[in-house]
C-alpha cells in the first residue's frame, strides 16, 4: 500500500515529498546545479560541469529513479535518489544523497534518508548501496548512522544497509507532502471517527 501522509514537524518551514518523475524534473535539476563545487564534487566524484548535471537529471526522470526531496518555499533544497536495481553492476538499488549548504545542520540528511529507506522497503528491497565521496565525512557519518559499513574504494566510500535490520519506525515512513495535505489527512480521520461513532449509536436506538 502506499504510504499515508500525516503531520510531522520538519527543520526551519520545509517538508519532505517524493517528486513525480517527468513533471517535476526541473526542480531536481536545479537543485543539483545550485550545488557549491565542493558539494559537487563530492555528489558526483569529482565532476563539476553543468552539462554533466543536466544529462544525469534528465536519465533520473527516465530510468525509474525515486526522488525524495526536503522543500523549502517550493524549491528542492535537498535530494535523496533511490536508483532501482537494474542499473547497477551488482543488481542492488543504489541511494545518493545532495544538501545545498543553506540548509545543513538542521535534520535534513536524517529526514531524507529515512524517507528513502521506507520507500525501498514499500518496495519491496532487502538491500540498499550507498556510495558517497571519501572526503563527504557528514554523508558517511550519516550512512553509519543507518547501519551501512562503508569502504574506500576508487576515490569513493561505498556499503551496503540491511534493511531487514532497520528499526520499523512507523514515523518515517508517514511524511506529509504539503500542509494542505496534513488538514485534509485529519478531517478525513475526524470525519470518519464520527461516521464510526454514529453508526455504534443508530445500532444502539435500534436495539
Amino acid at each position: 500500500m502506499p504510504q499515508v501522509d500525516v503531520f510531522r514537524p520538519r527543520p526551519g518551514f520545509g517538508y519532505v515529498r517524493t517528486l513525480s518523475q517527468h513533471e517535476e524534473l526541473p526542480l531536481l535539476r536545479d537543485h543539483l546545479l545550485r550545488l557549491d563545487s565542493e558539494s559537487r564534487h563530492d555528489r558526483f566524484n569529482g565532476f563539476l560541469d553543468d552539462g554533466f548535471i543536466e544529462r544525469y537529471a534528465a536519465k533520473c526522470a527516465a530510468d525509474g529513479t525515486v526522488i525524495v526531496a526536503y522543500m523549502e518555499n517550493g524549491i528542492v533544497r535537498g535530494a535523496a535518489e533511490l536508483h532501482p536495481p537494474e542499473q547497477s553492476d551488482d543488481g542492488l538499488p543504489e541511494v545518493a544523497f545532495s544538501v545545498e549548504t543553506c540548509v545543513r545542520r538542521r535534520g535534513v540528511g536524517s529526514l531524507l534518508f529515512e524517507r528513502v529507506i521506507s520507500e525501498a522497503r514499500w518496495k519491496g528491497y532487502r538491500k540498499l548501496r550507498v556510495t558517497t565521496g571519501a572526503q563527504n565525512h557528514a554523508m558517511r557519518a550519516l550512512a553509519a548512522k543507518f547501519g551501512a559499513h562503508l569502504v574506500f574504494s576508487h576515490g569513493e566510500s561505498t556499503g551496503t544497509i540491511d534493511l531487514m535490520q532497520q528499526p520499523q519506525d512507523e514515523l518515517a515512513k508517514i511524511v506529509i507532502d504539503t500542509p494542505i495535505a496534513a488538514a485534509r489527512a485529519i478531517f478525513n480521520l475526524n470525519r470518519a471517527c464520527w461516521k464510526l461513532v454514529s453508526r455504534m449509536y443508530a445500532t444502539k436506538r435500534a436495539a
